[in-house]
């Protein structure tokens, strides 16, 4: 028998004296953040909700500038729901994983249309709004509304794995992980304790050299027994996707405007702004790239490559450079935009960098 399985037959005495550690580490070594309320301060769901939706995927350093910048301009989720979409898409530009941008303002919109802005404070009204699924329904509903939610993100997974030390691999011990969260949080509160979870991942419990020695589950944790916390948690082996490549033409009027165009709404980057390009595929030819421009003008090959790595392969872009003259009409299904106003469009991270390879300095 596994300690892991051996931990779901504890006594509950047993399971709750990890908890008990654990929020008490918590009440004096809590994060302050942005979206976290003071003790005493009322929890804001649409603040639980934007941060946990920005927060997936992306770092809470990269986050805090965006979430300040998203509540100056949207302090509510009703002024949110309000905004066009294309004006969110531009403020989430750099953050990426573009299809969180589309469903934050649809979860907005539902909210606003179907709740009278306020969010459901049970986890089945939650998961059915747009964009939200089991984790953050849990995260909102633990942090914001007290539900007795187990709530695993990768913080927690490594913290659980370890103190169990759970020798299935991830992502297939995922339901084994929620099952051990599930037993060991503390029903009274059950939010803090989502988030002295996350908070003990990312502060002791760290992926290199944890700090063992002032962690409240020390006593509690069968790897930091062993010796083996960092061989926790076990990963399956990564597969990595084929390698894409591709043409960008970045075409500049003479009065510096941009020629650009729209990704359809579905898909990888849907809705955000690009230069336009050919396809992307592992059989692309750059011999007949010119092939895929968007005007009959001459495009010169920049040196190097743009390489950008998406979640399920790598890419690498060749780009080419022309100069349109002032009256040239754009190609159907593109526009020009002012110089001015390209820094502020909704470009993801890989077209910023073939915008940035065409032009040093913009």
């Amino acid at each position: 028998m596994t300690r892991a399985t051996i931990a779901r037959t504890k006594p509950a005495q047993e399971s709750a004296a990890p908890a008990a550690a654990l929020l008490a580490w918590y009440d004096r070594h809590r994060r302050r953040l942005p979206w976290r309320a003071l003790p005493g301060e009322p929890v804001d769901p649409y603040r639980v909700w934007l941060s946990e939706i920005m927060l997936q995927q992306t770092t809470v350093k990269a986050v805090a500038p965006y979430f300040a910048a998203f509540l100056d301009r949207w302090p509510t989720v009703t002024d949110l729901a309000a905004a066009p979409v294309e004006e969110v898409m531009k403020a989430w530009a750099g953050l990426g994983y573009y299809s969180r941008a589309r469903n934050l303002h649809a979860c907005a919109i539902a909210v606003t249309r179907d709740h009278g802005g306020r969010f459901p404070a049970d986890l089945a009204g939650l998961r059915a709004l747009p964009g939200i699924g089991d984790y953050t329904a849990a995260a909102v509903g633990a942090i914001a509304f007290d539900l007795p939610a187990p709530v695993v993100d990768g913080n927690v997974e490594r913290v659980v794995t370890r103190l169990e030390t759970v020798d299935d691999p991830l992502p297939g011990a995922k339901p084994l992980i929620r099952a051990l969260v599930a037993d060991m949080l503390d029903p009274a509160r059950p939010g803090d304790f989502a988030q002295a979870t996350m908070d003990l991942g990312a502060t002791i419990c760290t992926p290199r050299r944890p700090a063992c020695a002032l962690c409240p589950l020390r006593p509690f944790c069968a790897a930091a027994a062993e010796g083996t916390q960092e061989s926790y948690p076990r990963k399956a082996p990564k597969k990595t996707g084929t390698l894409r490549r591709g043409a960008a033409f970045v075409v500049v009027r003479a009065d510096g405007a941009l020629l650009v165009g729209t990704r359809p709404p579905k898909g990888l980057l849907g809705g955000m702004t690009e230069v336009p390009g050919s396809e992307w595929s592992s059989t692309f030819e750059e011999a007949g790239a010119l092939a895929a421009a968007p005007l009959a003008l001459a495009f010169r090959r920049l040196p190097g490559v743009v390489t950008h790595v998406f979640t399920h392969f790598p890419l690498e872009l060749a780009v080419f450079r022309a100069e349109a003259p002032q009256d040239m009409p754009p190609a159907p299904g593109l526009r020009w935009i002012a110089a001015g106003e390209i820094a502020g469009e909704a470009f993801p991270s890989v077209m910023r960098k073939v915008i940035a390879h065409a032009l040093p300095g913009w």
